[in-house]
């Protein structure tokens, strides 16, 4: 430390001084360069001093970010492999043996090579000796018209149509079938390919099979193929949940869902205990050629300690099928179902009358529908009247059994007759507004004895008996569906029923050939 005195006017003092500030000033160091630039904010927000010498810093650092990002991106061209050398020797005899390209284009080294004067244009080119393909019959088509779109000519089916009816119905040809169709060579260009063969599954127990013989004729050829139609049984504990204990037993989904239905027509599906056993048979086929058709269910029974609680069977009579007790009552309950396509204009009851002017009873409902809607029967019945009647216009009325009736007025035309039975949804005329109406309506009424009463109020019941030789032949069948073991149409078919599907290999089938041909004679 030094000490250095000075003199003021009236005063005095002293100050000591470090010896390290007493060093000349250009002995200090200067900063690194590197940290006048690690000063400098290169990156600055250009959102702030717009215009500045900062702002214009950071935008000349972005752009040249961009820059040198758009330089560096890379090259999208393809990159090429290496390529593997042309085939010599042997391998070249092997690869010629599987060439299909004309020698005009360089079969031999396959390069593409220009025609030279050896080289002459066909006339025409050459046709397919023979086409095969597959054809599948549509919803709503007909056999005839898919022959047609395949390249059938019109008199082979003629002659296809008249060999196969007589072997099935066409129409038991279910939509789906799929048809495999061969056509030969044919004599010009302007000419139907003849059929050479055609073969399909015409039902699920009859293969049909359509050949050209050497003579030119077609031949039919019939493969019947055995069918057990033994039904599928299934038994099992309710459980917990009855759907899932029949699922569980193997039973279909579908004839699940419909047993669920009858039983619950019959008793509280909650009212069936743990304990309770199931029992339902479904319609069941197994063709020897593997194939299953699982069909509908056919009974619907509920066993309680061992004794039947419910039995319920499948009958069909005529167009129509219901569910009968084993006593051989059938009972179906359920509301009438909406006879039109419309919303209620006007209700049951006393109403002023748009046309006379006064009060009086409107004995139905009235339903908004434009003309010629169709008109729906709201249950099975007969029909006991269609024609015209007074103030009601074009009027039909169908009775249902047990003295419940319905009456359908103001149609623009009828589609039923007297003595016609129908079914339910079936169409039995068309909207309009003959009679009394001011306008396209439905007037809807529901008879009970004979007297008009709310059609909102009533649900129907239905119950039929049979009797006689109906009542035996319920019986029988019942009796031999109750004789069905459980699983016993999942057991193995007999040996000789299952067809060797097995393909046979065509070099096996030449070898057979050559053997049996090079036996010595006798």
């Amino acid at each position: 430390m030094k000490e250095s005195g000075f003199a003021a006017a009236g005063s005095s003092g002293e100050v000591v001084i470090a010896d390290a500030m007493v060093q000349p000033l250009r002995s200090a160091p200067l900063p690194d360069w590197r940290q006048k630039l690690s000063e400098i904010d290169w990156v600055p927000d250009l959102g702030e001093d717009i215009g500045s010498p900062r702002w214009f810093r950071g935008l000349a650092t972005l752009t040249l970010l961009t820059v040198g990002a758009l330089s560096l991106l890379p090259d999208f061209a393809p990159v090429y492999g290496a390529q593997s050398p042309m085939p010599a020797g042997t391998q070249l005899e092997e690869v010629r043996a599987q060439m299909i390209m004309p020698i005009a284009y360089g079969s031999d080294t396959g390069r593409r090579m220009a025609a030279n004067d050896s080289v002459r244009a066909l006339a025409a080119s050459p046709e397919r000796p023979r086409i095969e393909l597959t054809a599948t019959l549509g919803r709503g088509d007909s056999f005839a018209r898919v022959l047609q779109r395949a390249g059938v000519g019109s008199g082979d089916v003629d002659r296809v149509l008249g060999l196969v009816s007589g072997a099935t119905r066409l129409t038991d040809i279910e939509p789906g079938t799929t048809l495999e169709i061969v056509l030969g060579r044919r004599t010009s260009k302007n000419a139907a390919r003849p059929l050479e063969s055609l073969d399909f599954r015409a039902r699920f127990d009859l293969r049909l099979a359509v050949n050209r013989t050497e003579s030119g004729a077609l031949s039919l050829d019939r493969q019947q193929i055995m069918v057990d139609t033994t039904p599928l049984r299934i038994r099992g504990v309710v459980g917990q949940s009855l759907y899932r204990s029949a699922r569980a037993a193997g039973a279909p989904a579908e004839a699940v869902q419909n047993f669920l239905k009858v039983i619950a027509s019959r008793t509280s599906l909650s009212s069936l205990a743990a304990t309770d056993e199931f029992d339902l048979i479904v319609d069941y086929k197994r063709a020897a050629t593997g194939e299953v058709l699982v069909g509908d269910l056919m009974f619907a029974g509920i066993d309680r300690g061992g004794k039947p609680r419910i039995q319920m069977l499948k009958w069909n009579s005529g167009d129509s099928s219901q569910w009968f007790e084993a006593s051989g009552v059938g009972e179906s309950r359920g509301q009438l179902s909406r006879p039109v396509n419309g919303s209620i204009s006007s209700g049951f009851g006393m109403r002023r009358h748009p046309i006379l002017g006064y009060k009086r009873m409107h004995a139905g409902l009235d339903f908004k529908a434009g003309y010629g809607a169709p008109i729906f029967a709201a249950t099975n019945g007969v029909v006991a009247y269609a024609g015209r009647k007074g103030g009601y216009g074009n009027f039909v009325q169908i009775n249902h059994g047990g003295g419940i009736a319905t009456g359908y007025a103001h149609m623009s035309r009828i589609a039923a007759s007297p003595g016609q039975r129908v079914r339910q949804g079936q169409i039995i005329g068309y909207v309009g507004s003959t009679g009394l109406s001011t306008g396209p309506h439905l007037h809807y009424e529901l008879y009970r004895d004979g007297r008009p009463i709310n059609p909102l109020s009533i649900t129907f019941t239905q119950r039929a008996q049979l009797s006689g030789g109906d009542l035996s032949r319920f019986k029988g069948e019942l009796a031999r569906l109750k004789a069905v073991k459980p699983g016993a149409a999942l057991a193995p078919l007999p040996a000789s029923a299952r067809r060797n599907e097995e393909p046979q290999r065509e070099i096996d089938r030449i070898s057979a050939v050559k053997i049996g041909s090079s036996k010595p004679a006798g």
